[in-house]
């Protein structure tokens, strides 16, 4: 058997139905397996969006993406997205062509050290050596990626490895051993009883709860726990649909765009009971200042990130499902009073009442974004899987998008991607076809991938994009006006396309909205087609994200007045 036919072999015995990829010189040999394969390629116009594609994917599905470039530019346009999938824990296979073997170091054309490129922002890298072991380096690549603390692994293979014959043993290669490789699953029972014990004595408990419950599939037990033991719960912007933003005990997303009951509940509680979180500085403010009154519990598969930015009380390394399920089993012996924090929770509904998320108006008619974004919140009922590019549109999204289950809200938090989620919304709706996909979209944002319009005409994938259009860089704009005495350098994009036409010509529908009053029947119209559609909302210009905290300042020092 060709390698090439064995390495796609490989990748369907691990799951894998799709490819996202740009073909190249160093990988014809894969694409001609691929011509006769029952994998689905799909051909995106540039390889960074087939990373943030696979990145979608994997996000929307729970299972590893998978990308492919060929060799030099190719690998080398993949790096932002594999570095978009590190910081973010997520499972992807990055699959490059590399130059001849006895062309490796020679700066053959189109060649690049690609493993030593990524290798900051990889879990692990391989670059084949021998065509046989390639069976067995994806079997480990995609254990690799999709076990303990997630994350992108690379594997580079020369394309004169993948045209030679080898004896393919789907059993042998199916076996990993790797001995410097052993994820903690299951939490240390003595730190498990110690969390039990805290979270009993505590009066003002807070849930801080990440991206890693979402991973682990926790969050039932998440949801579990703050039912037993009453307890409010915050997540961070990755972490949005790890529990239901509509339920009583939910404070919504924490930190520099956070709500106010959640950042206050914050500096006030005395546990925090952190579950697949790293405590990153948007969540923290300064660090000297943050939850000054607080035990802290901090349960993450990944030692790292036990302490590295924040002392840790109780420190419980485990999967954040393990964990919980026998931490509900220790806390039930404790046998808690349903209402032993009634004092903290009226507090809670004090700071919910006084500081609610409003939807402005604006006495102009302008279009004002948070209005924009509960429309599309009530136009889908809540239930689209939802993208967002970078920037203001990405705050008011986790603001006012109110997620109920997981894997329904994808964003590019660690990175901070730009472009990111015009191609991720391709990838979402690759994996659940029958979902409604919605990018929520600046148009800064949107132009950095647009041409990735053509992959969701030629592959039938009809996501919305919704451009929240301010003609800005917005948020680069807000800090500018807030901190730099509205000396807006380089941040007014008057100049853009006519989004409609651009849509149209791409083969996709064009909607444009210029007043409150045309965007739900328009929201209606897009999103009962069957079209891949962009809709252009003219909002606010000058409008502002808040409640914002400062860099530098504490999580409860937030600038605007969310009542206004």
């Amino acid at each position: 058997m060709k390698a090439a036919i064995a390495l796609l072999e490989a990748l369907k015995r691990e799951g894998v139905d799709t490819i996202f990829g740009f073909p190249g010189g160093q990988v014809i040999p894969l694409y001609d397996a691929l011509y006769d394969s029952d994998i689905r390629h799909i051909l995106v116009r540039h390889e960074q969006g087939a990373a943030h594609a696979a990145d979608g994917y994997a996000r929307a599905s729970g299972k590893v993406g998978v990308c492919l470039a060929t060799s030099g530019p190719g690998a080398c346009n993949l790096v932002t997205g594999i570095a978009n999938a590190y910081l973010d824990s997520v499972p992807m296979v990055a699959l490059t062509g590399q130059v001849r073997s006895d062309l490796i170091g020679t700066d053959a054309f189109q060649e690049a050290d690609i493993t030593g490129i990524t290798l900051p922002i990889v879990k692990h890298s391989y670059l084949v050596q021998k065509a046989a072991d390639i069976p067995r380096v994806i079997r480990e690549a995609f254990y690799i990626a999709g076990t303990g603390r997630p994350g992108p692994v690379l594997v580079d293979v020369p394309v004169d490895l993948t045209t030679v014959d080898i004896d393919y043993d789907p059993a042998k290669a199916a076996k990993v051993d790797l001995p410097g490789y052993r994820p903690t699953m299951k939490g240390h029972p003595k730190q498990i009883r110690a969390a039990a014990t805290a979270i009993a004595q505590a009066e003002r408990p807070l849930i801080y709860a990440g991206g890693g419950v979402i991973t682990s599939n926790a969050a039932e037990e998440l949801q579990e726990l703050a039912l037993y033991g009453q307890i409010p719960v915050t997540t961070t912007l990755t972490g949005k649909g790890a529990f239901p933003e509509n339920h009583a005990l939910a404070l919504g997303m924490l930190g520099m765009h956070g709500t106010r009951v959640a950042n206050y509940a914050m500096n006030h509680c005395d546990l925090i009971f952190a579950v697949g979180v790293r405590f990153d500085d948007r969540v923290t403010g300064r660090l000297d200042a943050f939850a000054p009154h607080a035990r802290v519990v901090h349960v993450d598969i990944d030692p790292a990130e036990i302490s590295k930015n924040v002392g840790v009380d109780v420190p419980i390394v485990g999967d954040a499902r393990w964990v919980l399920t026998s931490l509900l089993t220790e806390l039930k012996a404790h046998k808690l009073a349903p209402d032993r924090h009634l004092p903290w929770m009226r507090q809670i509904e004090e700071w919910k009442k006084n500081h609610p998320l409003r939807v402005r108006t604006d006495p102009e008619g302008d279009i004002m974004p948070e209005y924009a974004v509960r429309k599309i919140w009530e136009v889908s009922k809540g239930e689209a899987i939802v993208c967002t590019e970078v920037g203001q549109n990405q705050m008011w999204a986790a603001q006012h998008y109110l997620c109920r289950r997981p894997r329904q809200f994808i964003s590019s938090g660690g990175l901070g991607t730009m472009g990111f989620g015009f191609p991720a919304s391709i990838g979402a709706k690759a994996a659940c076809p029958d979902s409604l996909v919605i990018d929520i979209a600046g148009d800064g944002s949107f132009q950095m991938t647009v041409q990735e319009l053509s992959t969701a005409v030629a592959h039938d994938l009809p996501v919305k994009v919704c451009i929240l259009n301010n003609q800005f860089l917005g948020m680069v704009r807000q800090w500018q006006e807030l901190f730099w005495n509205r000396r807006y350098s380089c941040t007014c994009v008057e100049c853009q396309p006519d989004f409609v036409k651009l849509a149209e010509a791409y083969g996709a529908e064009g909607y444009r909205i210029t007043a409150p009053d045309q965007v739900e029947d328009v929201l209606r119209a897009a999103f009962l087609s069957e079209a891949p559609a962009v809709i252009d909302i003219r909002v606010k210009r000058e409008a502002n994200v808040y409640p914002m905290v400062p860099a530098g300042a504490t999580v409860d020092e937030m600038l605007g007045d969310d009542l206004e």
